[in-house]
C-alpha cells in the first residue's frame, strides 16, 4: 500500500498555513475529524446535549470498536477518558498499594508519571527504582530482569519518551513482566498513531494514550486499555453512577467492563472525533504511516548532523518520528521563536520533562521536531534550510 501524500495533505487544511513539526505536541487534525466534531456540536446546539448523544450513539460507540481494532483488544477492555494522564492515573491508582511495594521504571520516564510515583512514595511508602539505560539509551532489559524481586508491584514505562527519539522495547519488557507475574503499565501517549500497537504482543496489562498527538484526534480525549483478566485486580480511585451501580442502601457494584474507569460526563463530540481519527488512521494503514514518518525523521537526523553548529541528541536502537537537537550558539527557545516567525512549528523539551535521562546525559533544553506521515519532502527541505540559516 502506497500512501497518497497529496490526498493526505488535502485532508489536512493546516498544511496550507504552516509547516507543522509539533505532532508530538498536538498534530494537525484531518478534515473528517473536524467535520465530525463540528457536526455533533451543531446537533447539540439544535436539539440538546442528551438528545444529540442519543441520536449519535452509533458513532459514539464506534469509537470503542475503532480503538479496539487499532490496538488489538476487545471493546470491553477500552475506557474513553478526558486525556492520557487521566487514563494513566485511573490505572495506576487503581492498584492496591502498600508500604514497601516497588515500582520499576525507565530513565527516560515522563515527568507526570514520575511525579505520581513520588507522591505515592511520600504518602504510602512505595519505593521507586529506575532501571538503567543500555548503551543505546533504551531501557536495559537484562538490568530490568536483575532488579526483579518479590516486592516489585509494577513495571511502568513510557513506550516512546517525550525526547530522545527512541522507541523503548515494550515487547521485551512485557515478556519479563509476564514471566514474573508483575503488572505492566505502558504509557503510549506518543506511540498511539505513530507506530502500530498490539497489546497482546506487548503483553501489557494497562495502556494509556491521548487523542491529540499522532492519532490526530481532538484535544481533551484519550483512552485507557485494561486487560480483561487483570481488571478485577484494580479498583478505580473514583466511582460514580456511570462506573458503578448503586445496588442497595449500603452497596454498589462496579461495571464489569473497562468503562468502570470512566465517569458520567464527557465531551461527546470529542469522543466521536476520536473514533473518526482512529478510523482515519486505520484507513491510512498503520504500518505505512509509521514507515513514512520514521523515514522523514531519519532523513532529518542525517541532514541536521551535517550542520556544524547542530548536535542531534537522539538515542535508542529503534527511533521514531521525533528528532531532538541542540545548537552551539542558540538556545532551544530562541530557535523555536525564530522558526515560528517562518510559520514552522516545533517544540522544546527540558529537564523538567525527563529529568532522569537529561541529567544523566547532561543535556540543555532541546529543540524537538516531530514528523508525521502528512509532512512532505519539500517541508523537510525548508526545515533543514531554516536550521542552516540560523
Amino acid at each position: 500500500m502506497t500512501l497518497d501524500i497529496q490526498k493526505l495533505r488535502t485532508d489536512t487544511p493546516g498544511t496550507n498555513t504552516c509547516l507543522h513539526l509539533n505532532n508530538a505536541g498536538s498534530a494537525l487534525m484531518p478534515r473528517p475529524v473536524y467535520d465530525a466534531v463540528v457536526e455533533h456540536l451543531k446537533l447539540e446546539m439544535e436539539i440538546g446535549g442528551y438528545e444529540a448523544h442519543a441520536r449519535a450513539l452509533p458513532a459514539y460507540e464506534r469509537t470503542y470498536d475503532a480503538i479496539a481494532e487499532m490496538i488489538n483488544c476487545h471493546r470491553d477492555e477500552v475506557a474513553i477518558v478526558e486525556n492520557a494522564t487521566m487514563g494513566w492515573l485511573m490505572g495506576f491508582h487503581g492498584i492496591h498499594w502498600q508500604k514497601g511495594d516497588r515500582i520499576l521504571t525507565a530513565e527516560a520516564e515522563y515527568a507526570s508519571n514520575v511525579i505520581s510515583y513520588l507522591q505515592l512514595a511520600r504518602n504510602s511508602g512505595v519505593v521507586i527504582d529506575v532501571v538503567p539505560s543500555d548503551k543505546d539509551g533504551q531501557i536495559d532489559i537484562s538490568k530490568l530482569e536483575e532488579m526483579i524481586t518479590p516486592d516489585v508491584k509494577l513495571i511502568s514505562i513510557s513506550h516512546i519518551p517525550t525526547n530522545g527519539g527512541l522507541i523503548n522495547p515494550a515487547e521485551e519488557v512485557g515478556k519479563i513482566a509476564n514471566k514474573h507475574g508483575i503488572p505492566y503499565l505502558l504509557d503510549a501517549c506518543q506511540s498511539a498513531g505513530q507506530i502500530p500497537i498490539d497489546v497482546n504482543k506487548i503483553g501489557c496489562d494497562m495502556l494509556s494514550a491521548t487523542g491529540r498527538k499522532y492519532l490526530r484526534g481532538p484535544r481533551g480525549t484519550g483512552f485507557l486499555y485494561v486487560r480483561k483478566s487483570f481488571m478485577n485486580q484494580l479498583e478505580p480511585p473514583f466511582l460514580d453512577l456511570h462506573s458503578a451501580e448503586w445496588t442497595g442502601k449500603d452497596s454498589y457494584k462496579m461495571r464489569d467492563d473497562a468503562r468502570r474507569f470512566e465517569n458520567w460526563e464527557n465531551n461527546v463530540a470529542g469522543v466521536i472525533g476520536l473514533g473518526v481519527a482512529a478510523d482515519y488512521y486505520l484507513s491510512v494503514g498503520m504500518e505505512e504511516a509509521s514507515k513514512r514518518l520514521k523515514s522523514l525523521a531519519a532523513s532529518a537526523r542525517d541532514r541536521l548532523s551535517q550542520i556544524a553548529e547542530v548536535t542531534v541528541q537522539d538515542i535508542g536502537q529503534e527511533k521514531g518520528g521525533m528528532v531532538t537537537f541542540s545548537h552551539d550558539r542558540m538556545t532551544a527557545e530562541e530557535i523555536k521563536a525564530t522558526l515560528a516567525r517562518q510559520q514552522i512549528n516545533v517544540s522544546t523539551s527540558s529537564v523538567t520533562s525527563t529529568r532522569y535521562d537529561m541529567e544523566r546525559r547532561k543535556l540543555p533544553t532541546l529543540v524537538r521536531a516531530s514528523f508525521h506521515y502528512y509532512n512532505s519532502e519539500e517541508e523537510l527541505d525548508i526545515f533543514v534550510e531554516a536550521i542552516k540559516n540560523l
